[in-house]
């Protein structure tokens, strides 16, 4: 089990901040992971569940309590339960009034729904503040701690305010809120759980885009060119030297597309002339897509160090062979002549 976070809080956070009361409705897997993750954090804990009697595991330190009793020790309550049992909600409405209410469910298939869950749980207590967040950490991420894949956290909501204290909890996990607007963006945040390496495919296509251009450039230079104007026959170097050439040249365009965005993000903070206005759409996808970019580029330098193995070695077999041809024939005009 991991360490405490203490060390990760920011040092402007005080001791009445820590020991901030946090409900969560649900004693699952996630429940009881984020339930101890805020104790080792310096929050206090209590859990809203149906039988508090007998619901067991849960971390030692954390206070169990039926739904409406554990609903009103807490101004933040993170709903830890699939959508299907929402309904209980609506005959705590007056209860959870002017509450934060923290949607963290996902669902089993995109557009499951015709609405997202955080906004179908704001139509069902329409007196709260409903706050989209923690559905793309996974329990297992939180018990063994956030690894640099798994620490960012989306969160959206109307209101700004309770986005904000939300946030706050988010960083003093030790996690990485990512402010994704309105609660409209609570559809397109579901959806990426369900997505297939979602920041990898801008990487994948870029690369993919690279080589595909760089190998019919190389082609028609070393291949078509030759063959058309000196009758040459290099349709050989297709397999080896024409991607030995094109692996470096896409490791360090893509290494180069690491660190640009960065260059591109200062120059219009210093335009702005502030660092605290968001970046457009294209960038904001592009800084987020710099590790990735980063990994494929490595994968392609790795390639070009294997290529560049391969060719001594088949250098040396093309001289085994006609070493080999020529001792077979000198072998048969001694033959020959001996006869």
């Amino acid at each position: 089990m991991e360490k405490t976070c203490i060390d990760a809080l920011p040092l402007t956070m005080n001791s009445s901040e820590k020991q901030e009361t946090v409900c969560i409705f649900g004693t699952g897997d996630f429940g009881r992971s984020l339930g101890l993750k805020m104790l080792q954090c310096g929050y206090s804990v209590v859990f809203g569940s149906r039988n508090p009697q007998k619901t067991t595991l849960l971390p030692s330190g954390a206070e169990v309590l039926s739904y409406s009793e554990a609903a009103k020790k807490s101004g933040i309550i993170i709903i830890a339960i699939h959508r299907e049992h929402y309904d209980f909600l609506t005959e705590l409405t007056e209860v959870l009034n002017g509450k934060i209410l923290v949607d963290i469910s996902n669902n089993l298939k995109i557009n499951q729904y015709p609405e997202s869950n955080a906004e179908y749980l704001a139509h069902l207590v329409p007196g709260a503040h409903v706050v989209k967040a923690f559905n793309t950490i996974s329990a297992w991420a939180l018990q063994s701690g956030a690894l640099d894949a798994s620490r960012q956290v989306f969160v959206c909501g109307n209101d700004s305010k309770a986005k904000q204290r939300v946030m706050d909890i988010v960083r003093n996990l030790g996690l990485t809120p990512m402010d994704q607007g309105s609660l409209m963006a609570a559809k397109e945040i579901e959806k990426y759980p369900l997505q297939l390496f979602p920041m990898w495919r801008f990487p994948f296509y870029l690369s993919a885009v690279l080589c595909v251009f760089l190998f019919f450039y190389c082609v028609i230079r070393d291949v078509i060119y030759p063959y058309v104007y000196e009758k040459k026959d290099n349709t050989f170097r297709m397999a080896i030297s024409i991607p030995n050439r094109i692996f470096p040249i896409t490791a360090l365009t893509l290494l180069a597309l690491v660190y640009l965005p960065g260059v591109i993000a200062a120059i219009l903070q210093l335009y702005r002339g502030t660092k605290y206005r968001r970046f457009p759409d294209w960038l904001d996808h592009w800084m987020l897509c710099r590790k990735q970019l980063g990994l494929v580029a490595l994968g392609f330098a790795f390639l070009h160090v294997l290529y560049t193995l391969v060719i001594p070695i088949r250098y040396y077999v093309r001289w085994r062979l006609g070493n080999l041809t020529v001792t077979q024939v000198n072998l048969f005009l001694y033959i020959f002549f001996c006869s």
